[in-house]
């Protein structure tokens, strides 16, 4: 498992996604910025919350958390693509918190990975 000074490598990922996340959605149109943007939020928050959650329950019960908090990345990938399509943002901003999530996907995908492989040994 990725872990450096004791801190899960994931969650500076996420804080960072979510910085960068937070700059846009403040600049979505007045109508889109509570509903789209709200959408985004409770999402990102709730997957920061789920890493942190299973970061202290036992190995072999994280495996259903992370599969949660990979469905949040796919529905955030969604809702970025909408605002996109919607030219609330442009190509730039699209592509760079694609690339965060993408990041954070890795790095969760191995630890799905791991546990799979602790569960099957």
């Amino acid at each position: 498992m990725e872990i450096k000074n004791n801190k899960l490598i994931i969650i500076p990922k996420i804080e960072k996604y979510i910085e960068y996340m937070l700059t846009i959605l403040i600049k979505l149109p007045r109508t889109e910025k509570f509903s789209i943007g709200t959408e985004i939020k409770t999402s990102m928050y709730e997957m920061l919350k789920y890493i942190l959650f299973a970061s202290k329950i036992d190995k072999r019960k994280r495996l259903e958390i992370y599969n949660i908090v990979d469905s949040h990345i796919y529905y955030q990938r969604i809702c970025i693509r909408i605002m996109y399509n919607n030219k609330w943002i442009d190509m730039k901003k699209y592509k760079y918190s694609n690339e965060l999530l993408d990041e954070i996907g890795k790095i969760l995908g191995g630890l799905i990975k791991f546990l799979g492989v602790m569960k099957n040994a």
